[in-house]
């Protein structure tokens, strides 16, 4: 992955909850998912932190508590995909078989749960809930990599762009009320959406210019004609 990624293993210890940095107002577990609070360890991990490598052993699955992780695979011509953005509450590595097809790396200064694959799995054969929560999980990933081959096989990079920007913008807290923070850099868009960095920061003060939307800096931008953007993200072949 990136050259600044550390191992994680050999610096990460659990740590006590709630940590004084975290709020302690954080959303309760979605149905099902409460059976796992007693088998899950809370595990700080630092900006560009690896938490598991690329085709390492799928020992353990997470929960984001706090910041972004992002998960990433090295091709064999040296080239980057980054698969997914991760944000607060969301899960990873559940969908992963023996190994991880892709590693995990935190995009910022983060707060991740971690529970064992054997433990989950026995949790799972004996609480339906659980199945059928894990099941969804499954079945909201495979539809999310279907979206993300027409995003890839058919949209525009403007189109791309603003849907990136929405999807975004209706995963972030409802008190956000448009106001998007990008833990990510141009970079990771790029790699996310298959475009260069030159074009994401061309359609990005495209749309600035236009007014489409508002960047306050890199890492804030503010959605201020939200119609405008899902008509660039669906607008017709000509």
């Amino acid at each position: 992955m990136s050259g600044n990624t550390q191992p994680f293993a050999a610096h990460l210890q659990p740590v006590r909850w709630p940590p004084p940095h975290v709020s302690q107002s954080l959303p309760p577990s979605p149905t099902g998912l409460d059976l796992l609070e007693d088998i899950g360890t809370l595990l700080p991990v630092h900006r560009d932190q690896e938490i598991y490598g690329q085709d390492d052993p799928a020992e353990y699955c997470y929960q984001v508590i706090s910041g972004c992780i992002r998960t990433v695979k090295l091709m064999a011509d040296g080239r980057r995909q980054v698969s997914e953005f991760l944000l607060p509450g969301e899960l990873f590595g559940f969908d992963a078989l023996d190994r991880h097809d892709f590693a995990a790396e935190a995009l910022e200064d983060s707060l991740v749960k971690r529970y064992p694959r054997r433990a989950v799995e026995a949790l799972t054969e004996r609480s339906m809930p659980l199945s059928h929560k894990l099941f969804h999980l499954t079945t909201a990933k495979l539809r999310q990599a279907q979206d993300r081959m027409l995003l890839l096989g058919r949209m525009t990079a403007s189109e791309r762009i603003s849907c990136f920007l929405l999807q975004m913008s209706d995963r972030a807290p409802a008190a956000a009320q448009g106001k998007i923070e990008l833990a990510m850099s141009r970079r990771d868009i790029a790699d996310y959406l298959g475009l260069t960095i030159e074009t994401v920061s061309r359609t990005l003060t495209m749309l600035r210019r236009d007014g489409t939307i508002r960047m306050f800096k890199r890492s804030r931008i503010e959605i201020r004609d939200r119609a405008a953007l899902e008509a660039l993200a669906s607008e017709p072949r000509h």
